[in-house]
């Protein structure tokens, strides 16, 4: 029930982010290959290991101490869920598609806090650490990530392969078979590489998609 609440309340969230009138999101099952636009709220998947893109109010004890990203196994977990959102001055509003080389940023639905990146290491591998940071009303180019989609897409779509890059240190949203031990016990280190790897690859997944804005 818990659960079923909670996707409840994203739809809610999302339905009173909308203009009246406008159409009702809908969510959809990763091969039916729906758009993904400004304001969708999703998981994303580690193609590999299908863990899933993760936060809490948990602060990493090494590096940055910001808010700590991971790789989390299950899929029905809320702590997973993002906001597709533009650049602040951007001129692209909800419901925009996203080309591929957009910069764009993911908020964490939970904590609103945004999917940041810096040259502090990462707590196992050593590699540019991941964070959670800022909010509403903060953000910086730390928090900027290219979309660079995989093979001929134009488009981000749920049936596309994507990278993420990261815009100031030019490292990969990237996952591995690494876990932690302790406070996030089984969860998977997320962390940012610069070399193209098979496992910089992510598909969004669950979610609430928004209709795309007509043209």
């Amino acid at each position: 029930m818990a659960l079923s609440l909670f996707g409840l309340s994203i739809f809610l969230y999302v339905s009173l982010q909308l203009d009246e009138g406008s159409p009702i999101p809908t969510s959809a099952a990763p091969s039916e290959g729906v758009e993904v636009s400004y304001g969708t709220v999703l998981k994303l998947m580690h193609e590999r290991t299908k863990f899933r893109l993760h936060s809490h109010d948990v602060p990493y004890g090494s590096g940055s101490g910001q808010q700590s990203v991971t790789g989390f196994p299950n899929v029905d977990d809320s702590n997973s869920y993002w906001i597709v959102r533009p650049l602040p001055d951007s001129s692209s509003k909800q419901g925009d598609a996203i080309p591929h080389g957009t910069i764009v940023r993911l908020q964490h639905m939970r904590t609103q806090k945004w999917l940041h990146s810096h040259l502090h290491a990462s707590p196992i591998s050593g590699n540019l650490e991941v964070s959670c940071f800022g909010g509403d009303g903060q953000s910086d180019t730390g928090d900027y990530w290219r979309i660079e989609i995989e093979g001929n897409g134009k488009t981000w779509r749920q049936d596309q392969r994507i990278r993420l890059k990261h815009v100031d240190t030019g490292g990969y949203l990237h996952s591995h078979d690494k876990k932690y031990t302790r406070i996030a016990g089984g969860q998977q280190e997320v962390c940012g590489i610069r070399e193209k790897k098979p496992d910089n690859v992510w598909l969004a997944a669950e979610g609430v998609y928004l209709p795309v804005s007509a043209k």
